[in-house]
């Protein structure tokens, strides 16, 4: 029990560090302040159900996949930032538009509908589980094992979904003003988080 302890706390702690739950919480606050609590936390849900089976298909499938499509985590990093991108800059640009739009109509309809695809991209993935966790899950099941491996992944996954639960919460008792500030802050983080994965994998390619 004690070695099994070890070998937990070993593949632990490469993947809390990758996922980056202080990192991601503010951009998740910032793409989710304007939803109602309910929806906010369906949206929760369905993004760590997208990020954990993922996480579980890579653990188990991960070589063979990359291997079958000739794909390398370079070319993960470069297409996750572009989509990384692309959604900064239409909620830097675009943002407030939508959520006038919105309430012009009196509904939150529209807003829902425009960010139906939330939970997939970019929230669940790349931000929760993108190309550095994915690298982390291949590199300790090979050092650790498959259960280790299995269980850092739930228990990263259950301490993101208590830290997104409660965050925003703690975060609305500063205001709509300061939540709109995050909200901007937030994406343009994710903009420089984006081009960052971008950089990686092409300085990886070249290096390659």
């Amino acid at each position: 029990m004690g070695s099994f302890m070890n070998l937990f706390l070993a593949a632990f702690l490469p993947l809390f560090v990758a996922i980056n739950i202080p990192g991601i919480l503010p951009l998740y606050i910032g793409m989710t302040e304007a939803m109602e609590r309910h929806l906010r936390r369906t949206l929760l849900v369905r993004a760590l159900t997208a990020a954990f089976v993922l996480a579980v298909l890579m653990l188990f499938a991960g070589d063979i996949i990359f291997r079958t499509l000739g794909i390398t985590l370079n070319d993960l990093r470069v297409g996750g930032g572009i989509i990384l991108l692309v959604i900064a800059v239409s909620d830097l640009a675009f943002g407030d538009i939508k959520k006038r739009r919105g309430q012009i109509n009196g509904e939150k309809r529209e807003i829902m509908q425009d960010e139906s695809d939330l939970p997939v991209v970019p929230l669940g993935i790349p931000l929760i589980i993108g190309p550095g966790a994915i690298t982390t899950i291949l590199v300790t099941q090979n050092a650790y094992g498959y259960p280790a491996t299995l269980l850092s992944i739930a228990i990263n996954m259950l301490l993101v979904f208590v830290a997104f639960s409660f965050g925003p919460a703690i975060m609305s008792r500063l205001g709509p003003s300061a939540s709109k500030a995050i909200g901007k802050v937030a994406s343009l983080f994710l903009a420089a988080i984006a081009v960052a994965m971008i950089r990686a994998g092409i300085v990886g390619m070249l290096a390659g």
